[in-house]
């Protein structure tokens, strides 16, 4: 149940509760004012009465009578025995106050009727009720739409949240500071964190962008030493393969570093994806089954960056190779705007599948070794070109990487875009 109606339902039973409240306290009060009123007066007339049977012998003129019939049987009981009361009953001739006591051997009783009285009391609660109902109906509307202003703001404050965790560190709530004003203190806390958040992850972008830089100089210095030693060396064979190793890893911290301040953007053109696909896996120089849909032959063009794109599917393909087992399968769909990438290992870690990948970080022991990038930067490229990179476990085993581009030629490059975060 949402927000609002709980506290509607609230303000609703609230209201009816103290209008019951109150309703009940105002019938007993009246009851008892007009019983005991009555009673007083049933009490004063019997009284006269007696003085008057005392000096007469009769009760003509006094408002009493003598054995009445209606008498309540508990007071005639009572008289009976030598006292005198009083009793409020209904009887035949309505509600009534009676007051009786011992005249002689006779009941001499006085009758009071409290028809009107009763009917006053009726008529008091019904317009008890009906001022309830009204009350109800004034508060009910008052109470729905603050609570809805309340919804609206907590819904706020969730959709910002939401955006800062997929990534949108610029969202903010900019909530108006109020005193004593719970929803804004949470809107200023979560407007504190993600901006301590984007600061720190900034400080981390220009760390690894700095480092990456830095580590150019001496890692050109290492590749030209790396030339001068003898070709046919073995020492000098895993020197070199070291200094690639590093080389790579240096480019794609570039890369990251790029991607992470939003300086990349596309240059789409109309491409055949297939043939894009087979090049990008044949520099990759890996056992690779190539193949397009059968309802397609792949010469189907859409408007995409073929770097970049090759970029994707060379760093899935490869990922696929080290961390999964072949027989590695792409596949373009026939329309050409959804590739797919198959291996038949062990399939994604759950850590990848929930989260989505993280640099510097392979997910599972047994999917291999690595520095965690290649996922990372495919999916950073996916972003710049508009395109959804989803990731997935086949039924049969194996992981599976869907490459979704978008129709149409997409939009112009945004410079807005922001930079990609784990």
């Amino acid at each position: 149940m949402a927000l609002r109606w709980r506290i509607a339902a609230l303000v609703a039973a609230a209201t009816c509760a103290v209008a019951a409240a109150v309703g009940v306290l105002v019938h007993h009060a009246s009851r008892d004012r007009e019983l005991s009123q009555a009673r007083d007066a049933a009490r004063t007339t019997l009284d006269r009465a007696a003085v008057t049977y005392a000096r007469t012998g009769a009760v003509q003129g006094s408002g009493a009578a003598l054995d009445a019939p209606g008498l309540p049987a508990g007071l005639r009981g009572l008289v009976a025995k030598g006292h005198r009361g009083t009793e409020f009953a209904s009887g035949p001739g309505g509600p009534a106050m009676w007051a009786a006591r011992p005249a002689g051997d006779r009941v001499l009783s006085v009758r009071v009727d409290m028809g009107q009285t009763i009917r006053d009391l009726s008529a008091l609660d019904t317009n008890i009720v009906l001022a309830g109902l009204v009350t109800t109906a004034v508060v009910l509307p008052l109470g729905v739409l603050t609570a809805e202003r309340m919804g609206r703001r907590l819904r706020t404050a969730a959709g910002t949240a939401r955006r800062i965790a997929a990534g949108d560190l610029d969202a903010r709530i900019s909530a108006a500071g109020r005193p004593h004003d719970e929803i804004a203190e949470i809107s200023g806390a979560v407007d504190s964190m993600a901006a301590a958040l984007q600061e720190r992850l900034r400080r981390e972008q220009r760390f690894t962008a700095d480092v990456a830089h830095e580590l150019r100089t001496p890692l050109m210095g290492l590749v030209t030493a790396a030339e001068l030693l003898p070709p046919d060396d073995e020492a000098a064979g895993y020197v070199r393969d070291r200094i690639r190793v590093l080389s790579t890893l240096v480019e794609d911290l570039l890369e990251i570093s790029r991607l992470d301040a939003g300086a990349e953007r596309a240059d789409l053109s109309p491409c055949a994806v297939l043939p894009l696909v087979e090049e990008a896996v044949a520099r990759t120089a890996l056992p690779v089954d190539v193949g397009a849909d059968a309802d397609g032959d792949g010469a189907a063009k859409v408007w995409t960056d073929p770097r970049r794109l090759e970029r994707i599917v060379a760093n899935l393909v490869v990922n696929a190779h080290r961390h999964g087992r072949p027989p590695v399968v792409v596949t373009v769909a026939a329309d050409g705007r959804t590739v797919t990438v198959r291996d038949h290992g062990g399939g994604y870690p759950d850590a990848l599948l929930e989260d989505g990948p993280q640099r510097f970080r392979t997910g599972a022991r047994e999917r291999g070794r690595g520095h965690g990038l290649g996922l990372t930067i495919a999916l950073g490229q996916a972003h710049v070109l508009g395109a959804a990179l989803e990731f997935g476990n086949a039924p049969d085993g194996g992981a599976v990487a869907v490459l979704r581009l978008p129709d149409g030629p997409g939009p112009d490059p945004d410079p807005d875009h922001g930079p990609i975060h784990d």
